[in-house]
């Protein structure tokens, strides 16, 4: 496994692998990985004749007052797990390489980027498409790999890679969860373990949501106020958003269907965490 953080060393050799007829597989994370990203890599093992890994926490998708500096970091750990998922290159750059001195040119996604997590984090998706777009013009994949759980980051990154035709397929894996329902993120580091139990009232929700739909409840309302009194029920938990919206579109829905996505964002304590579902999805 050979770990490489220049842009310049990493690009010569993608080009090689391109002209070579090598199928680059790509999943790009922000590190402090788990299983979760776990499942993105043996995906992509299947789906490239080389797997490459980025571990880069991207400083311009977050805000003033964000987690920026303590965002957790392991990159020894990082690279144990991706040696046991059989990736060939770990992209390893720095702040400085990636925006060196000077930089003034951004990506930015117009409607997919306003509702949810984007009219709480203004800013974030322009830094996530900007990050991504280099990437994928430094990487040069034919697939590239990103989890749902971050669904709207999913969904503005599609819709980049078709409005920019960029030559990349995006294959979105389902969300991994812990036994207990909560999903996996590198955040759940930072709940204590009142705050881990707490933040179970995110999956409880969806669920509760999701029972309701299965028994013929299909008015959005109702549905909303449903998980909304459960998490409101617990102390630790403040909500930032919990929107039931069209799928494709991210526009709101007042009759809910199996097209529909659940959205939520709760902070649970100083840590903030985000989960969603499909209503028509098998859980």
């Amino acid at each position: 496994m050979k770990i490489i953080s220049s842009i310049r060393e990493i690009q010569d050799l993608a080009l090689t692998l391109k002209r070579d007829v090598r199928r680059i597989a790509f999943v790009p994370t922000m590190g402090f990985l788990h299983e979760g990203h776990a499942s993105l890599l043996r995906e992509g093992r299947k789906r490239g004749d080389v797997l490459v890994l980025s571990i880069f926490v991207n400083p311009i998708q977050f805000g003033q007052h964000e987690d920026l500096d303590r965002y957790p970091r392991n990159l020894d750990g990082d690279c144990a797990i991706a040696r046991e998922c059989d990736v060939d290159i770990v992209f390893t750059p720095t702040a400085a390489e990636m925006y060196p001195g000077g930089f003034q040119t951004s990506i930015r996604v117009s409607n997919l980027a306003l509702p949810l997590c984007g009219a709480s984090r203004p800013g974030h998706f322009d830094g996530v498409a900007t990050v991504v777009t280099k990437l994928f013009n430094i990487v040069q994949p034919d697939v590239a790999l990103f989890g749902k759980k971050d669904f709207q980051q999913l969904a503005i990154i599609r819709r980049m890679t078709l409005d920019l035709s960029l030559p990349v397929e995006i294959v979105g894996m389902p969300i991994v969860r812990e036994a207990d329902g909560l999903a996996m993120s590198s955040r759940n580091a930072y709940l204590s373990p009142d705050e881990r139990r707490s933040a179970l009232c995110l999956s409880r929700a969806i669920r509760l949501a999701r029972e309701r739909y299965a028994a013929g409840e299909h008015t959005a309302e109702t549905l909303l106020t449903a998980a909304q009194e459960l998490i409101e029920a617990e102390p630790a938990a403040l909500i930032d958003y919990l929107e039931l919206r069209d799928v494709d579109t991210l526009e709101t829905v007042s009759t809910v269907s199996d097209s529909t996505l659940m959205a939520l964002a709760v902070k649970i304590g100083a840590t903030r965490l985000i989960d969603n579902t499909l209503l028509g999805d098998e859980p």
